[in-house]
């Protein structure tokens, strides 16, 4: 066990692979309101039909169920935040589904953290410790701030976005099994839509639509 967390400890001080990864300049006060807006409350019926639609999906992947729904909780919340740009939860999920297979715990070769593979210098430019990454909420909270300010620097265009966020630009690998992978978690990125959780840039920038919409 000993071992195991020194390993964890080697891997999250380690530098990144990758200079540029998450470090463009706009992204720190994005991080920090999300952040600083921890609570959203999204419409009680539509995540009822979100949590079953999707809590069967996840229970191979995630088997503790406290966990399994405080994913899908923070998922539906951050993808509906108040304000935003609305951001399709299927396709978040999907980003979380090839990232880290939905272990919290995962450490990528260039030391990204958790959920959605958040870089570790963020927490201490957030005023945050490191251990925080490995949590649900702030991780997928960080992760989706990055994802809608890479939709909104590349006018929605999901492939590019994609792209930027996994320090792929230039390369279709990765957007390609994010995308692949959106088809199997849809089926609930419609719900929202005309609420008033919606996004004030929405009315110019449509919101992304899942494969088959």
């Amino acid at each position: 066990m000993f071992a195991a967390l020194a390993a964890l400890a080697a891997l999250l001080a380690a530098p990144a692979a990758r200079a540029d990864q998450q470090q463009d300049a706009g992204l720190r006060s994005v991080i920090e309101r999300a952040i600083a807006q921890a609570e959203c409350f999204p419409d009680r019926y539509e995540s009822a039909v979100w949590f079953t639609m999707m809590e069967p999906r996840l229970v191979k992947r995630v088997p503790d169920k406290t966990e399994r729904l405080e994913i899908l909780r923070t998922v539906f919340c951050e993808a509906h935040r108040k304000g935003e740009m609305r951001l399709p939860p299927g396709l978040v999920m999907a980003v979380i589904d090839v990232e880290s297979r939905f272990d919290r715990w995962a450490v990528s070769y260039a030391g990204a953290v958790g959920l959605m593979q958040i870089m570790p210098f963020w927490p201490e430019k957030l005023g945050m410790q490191r251990h925080q990454l490995t949590q649900i909420g702030p991780n997928i909270r960080m992760g989706c701030a990055i994802l809608r300010y890479y939709l909104k620097y590349e006018s929605n265009n999901v492939q590019k976005a994609l792209a930027r966020y996994n320090g792929s630009v230039g390369r279709r690998t990765y957007s390609d099994l994010v995308i692949n992978s959106w088809s199997r978690w849809n089926g609930a990125d419609d719900l929202g839509l005309s609420a008033s959780t919606a996004a004030t840039p929405a009315a110019a920038q449509p919101v992304p639509k899942s494969p088959g919409h």
